[in-house]
């Protein structure tokens, strides 16, 4: 369990630090990522926007107090990432670094679906051994 909590964490920070980079660059309008909206054929008005949603999406991901916000989370850079491997294939340009951060947000899912799962049982194998000591105390 701790070795499972301990890979989640740095995954994940690792990702969400990353996010917070790329929404930075978004939300100043780099010269990079606009250049690069323009040879993709994306208008101009999504990057702010975008930028945004990757903020808030990191903060979601990190988060230790909402398990839905995570879910939506990871839909949310699921979608994203999807669509920018399929835009960079489309376009012939170089997706290699799409597949990592999919990857990466694969291994941070996974992790955190293990969490919450053994995080569930221990609540139900606690809430059932509370239950049999009150029954046998009776």
């Amino acid at each position: 369990m701790k070795r499972d909590k301990i890979i989640y964490w740095v995954v994940t920070t690792l990702f969400s630090l990353a996010l917070i980079g790329s929404s930075i660059m978004y939300l100043t309008k780099n010269s990079t990522i606009v250049d690069g909206f323009k040879f993709l054929g994306y208008p101009e008005y999504l990057i702010p926007l975008l930028g945004t949603a990757k903020f808030l999406g990191a903060l979601a991901l990190v988060n230790p107090w909402s398990s839905t916000l995570k879910e939506w989370a990871y839909a949310g850079f699921t979608f994203n990432l999807i669509g920018a491997a399929w835009t960079h294939i489309a376009t012939n340009s170089p997706a290699t670094s799409v597949f990592v951060f999919l990857a990466v947000l694969a291994v941070s899912y996974i992790f955190f679906q293990r969490l919450k799962t053994r995080k569930a049982s221990t609540v139900i194998t606690e809430s059932s051994l509370s239950r049999s000591n009150v029954v046998l105390n009776s």
